[in-house]
């Protein structure tokens, strides 16, 4: 007989083990701090009274600086009565847990900026610095950015209002400026019976040249919209719900139009934060009439005309070959009260949920679109774009936020 051998098996246990989930935790109360701004021409608050009226409501606590809504014509009085607290002294509302400004962080704020702090505000990649994000880096900053935020169906809600007062906007500055007062061709925009319309040029189909498109057309003006994307175009043409007069940029045709027309508006948008391409040339704005106007809304991005140079709200104009330029970065900002309300109406929901999360890092872990916005997490730098036009190290943040569960 043959002798068998003992069988060495491994102990296996099978008895069940508990189930481990994703625990959120309990809502906390947020410390906010709105600065008063005082760089870029900035008039918005980010939130307004109504908006910190609910927030407070809901447990949270709200310090404003001295006169930071007056720009947008909202009082201490309002901010006191929605149950903020006033701040004398700047340097207080900058040491608050999560910061919304509505401007970028510039190089005077950096010292006051507290270790570890959240920042909610715009970039403008046109006046960012270097030395702005490495400082933040080492201070451990997390940043959201108002251009990048997404809501749940993936639009960017900021960044569209923004785009829909600019463009609501151009055609009102425009007018303006065609008036006899301000030295333009002294012709009424859109025209009245009997008298041909206003011609106007539209270059981008997006939602500035929309808007654009919709404001002239409801005051008479003939319309005339360019634009490369044709998805974009098509796009437009439903939106409006009639046919309107479109083309692809083909520079010939292109400056037959602007040799005629009354207003052009550049209104192209770049991607990923690049600048916008220039498709208007030097000579095609020399050939147009003395007297009309260009309205560059692209100029936070560098500008589609050729002869664009930066403009102020103060000094909002300038005369190139007789043709008004009107290229000030910030056209909302004109319109502070109309725009500090869009932007209060997407942040303060915003806010409540990070306050039901626990914080802004468990609401990233549970909503995926929130970290388009995230730029900077806990001073490691998240935006690909801004790593390679500064030089500065990526980290991919879906590998952060994994890593600290």
């Amino acid at each position: 007989m043959s002798s068998t051998k003992p069988i060495v098996s491994a102990a296996f246990n099978y008895e069940t083990l508990e189930e481990t989930l994703d625990v959120r935790k309990k809502p906390g109360s947020l410390f906010i701090g709105l600065p008063k701004e005082q760089m870029f021409h900035e008039n918005r608050v980010a939130l307004t009274p109504e908006a910190v009226s609910v927030l407070t409501q809901n447990g949270h606590r709200v310090l404003i600086e001295y006169q930071a809504g007056e720009g947008a014509h909202y009082s201490d009085k309002d901010f006191s009565e929605a149950g903020a607290r006033i701040a004398y002294d700047r340097k207080e509302v900058y040491q608050c847990d999560l910061l919304i400004k509505s401007a970028p962080v510039s190089e005077p704020e950096l010292d006051l900026l507290r270790p570890g702090q959240t920042i909610i505000s715009p970039i403008h990649i046109a006046v960012m610095k270097q030395e702005i994000l490495q400082v933040m880096m080492e201070k451990k900053i997390t940043a959201l950015s108002f251009e990048n935020l997404k809501d749940d169906a993936g639009h960017n809600p900021i960044v569209r209002s923004m785009s829909e007062i600019a463009g609501s906007a151009v055609m009102l500055i425009a007018g303006q400026y065609l008036s006899s007062s301000n030295n333009g061709k002294g012709v009424l925009l859109g025209g009245i019976s009997g008298i041909p319309p206003t011609k106007v040029v539209i270059i981008g189909a997006g939602i500035v040249g929309e808007y654009a498109t919709r404001t002239a057309l409801a005051m008479g003006a003939s319309v005339k919209i360019f634009d490369n994307n044709i998805y974009k175009l098509k796009r437009l043409q439903t939106a409006i719900g009639q046919r309107v007069w479109t083309s692809v940029i083909e520079p010939k045709i292109l400056a037959k139009q602007l040799k005629t027309c009354d207003v052009a508006v550049g209104a192209l948008s770049s991607l990923g934060g690049s600048r916008t391409p220039v498709v208007v040339s030097e000579e095609m704005v020399s050939a147009m009439r003395p007297g009309s106007v260009i309205v560059d809304v692209s100029i936070d991005r560098g500008g589609c005309f050729e002869t664009s140079e930066v403009s102020s709200h103060e000094q909002p104009i300038f005369l190139k070959y007789g043709v008004i330029h009107y290229c000030v970065p910030n056209i909302p900002s004109g319109f502070a009260r109309t725009a500090s309300q869009a932007i209060s109406n997407v942040l303060m929901p915003l806010l409540l949920e990070v306050g039901d999360e626990g914080g802004l890092e468990n609401l990233l872990w549970h909503k995926l679109t929130i970290r388009n916005g995230i730029y900077m997490f806990k001073g490691a730098l998240t935006n690909i774009y801004l790593s390679q036009r500064f030089d500065l190290k990526y980290t991919d943040l879906n590998l952060l936020i994994a890593s600290r569960r």
